[in-house]
């Protein structure tokens, strides 16, 4: 075994792990936070995506050893989060979802999309979820709530040049 700090939805966790268990299946076990799902367990599908220093990770790639002093967050650990609201609501309102399955590491990932790009466009949407699988949505719902949900954001215009000197 070996002992791990992690700090989980903004509070620490101290726990024993084998060197062996993936970080998904100590969040689901250990931790009880079940938001994180496990489908092929080797990265393809992302529904076991969670934020690890502020990135996107599969957890099912990841080893709970390597998570040691670091920060986690889970869908569970987001609830309060505003961009995560605004996605929740899109999600609602468009429909994207359907068995759920997909839907916290969909979550994720479309929170980490709008992070990174302002007011993406579908096409940018539909390249950065490839790869997340959903068997249910053919995702057209789910790109439409990613970009309303990114034109919903107020984005702050770039702070003018200044002046050259004379």
């Amino acid at each position: 075994m070996t002992a791990i700090t992690v700090e989980l939805n903004g509070v620490k966790v101290n726990d024993d792990v084998e060197p062996r268990q993936s970080l998904a299946d100590f969040l689901r076990d250990r931790c009880g936070l079940t938001a994180t799902h496990l489908g092929c367990e080797h990265g393809a599908c992302g529904a076991c995506t969670v934020v690890v220093d502020g990135l996107a990770t599969r957890s099912c790639l990841t080893l709970a050893v390597m998570a040691d002093g670091r920060a986690v967050s889970t869908l569970e650990g987001l609830r309060a989060d505003p961009l995560m609201t605004l996605l929740r609501r899109h999600f609602h309102e468009s429909h994207a979802l359907q068995c759920g399955f997909c839907t916290p590491g969909m979550l994720i990932t479309a929170r980490d999309i709008l992070q990174r790009y302002v007011h993406p466009n579908a096409e940018l949407v539909r390249h950065e979820l490839s790869g997340q699988i959903c068997r249910c949505t053919g995702y057209a719902n789910i790109v439409k709530a990613i970009v309303a949900a990114g034109q919903d954001i107020p984005h702050e215009p770039p702070a003018p040049e200044p002046a050259p000197e004379a």
